[in-house]
């Protein structure tokens, strides 16, 4: 059934769009127009964060913040073998991705520690990519809240995915 969802959807918008009299394809046609310069726009926000994001990873940073909050994490149920992908993960999609590779690579797909890394990512975001393009596009330019909130979040989050990984 769920192979069928999205053509699902997508014939039934077309359906919706051919009953008001909309050409779809024009529609489309503008619609595409706009992306390009929306990306034209936030590049250099996702260049920025990603290029910090490589730096910390080669200088060795963030290993080294992983390990000065283990304690903390430790304390709180994240795995410290896990602490690099909870810190990395609101960075970067790709080096949390990498990071649950070898995670997986290390202890097998079936251990504890790679059945937390998954929920983790699973239940996890981009906070600070999100945020980028996202806040870049619209008037707010104040984050004094957006940001630590989601921060909170995503901690509470992977406490959470772990407990819920131990019981299960």
């Amino acid at each position: 059934m769920s192979a069928y969802i999205i053509p699902i959807i997508f014939i039934s918008l077309f359906c919706y769009a051919r009953s008001k009299k909309v050409n779809t394809y024009d529609t489309f046609v503008r619609g595409a127009k706009k992306a390009i310069p929306l990306a034209v726009d936030i590049f250099p926000f996702v260049a920025a964060i990603m290029i910090a994001v490589a730096l910390l990873r080669a200088s060795g940073l963030t290993a080294i913040i992983a390990d000065a909050c283990s304690p903390v994490f430790n304390f709180l149920g994240i795995p410290t073998e896990l602490v690099e992908l909870v810190l990395l993960r609101p960075f970067t999609g790709s080096g949390s991705f990498a990071l649950l590779d070898s995670v997986l690579t290390q202890y097998g797909a079936d251990s504890y520690i790679a059945r937390c890394a998954c929920v983790i990512l699973g239940c996890s975001e981009t906070i600070f990519y999100v945020t980028t393009v996202y806040f870049s596009q619209t008037k707010v330019k104040k984050l004094l809240y957006a940001i630590p909130i989601a921060l909170i979040c995503a901690v509470f989050g992977s406490v959470l995915a772990c407990l819920l990984c131990k019981i299960m």
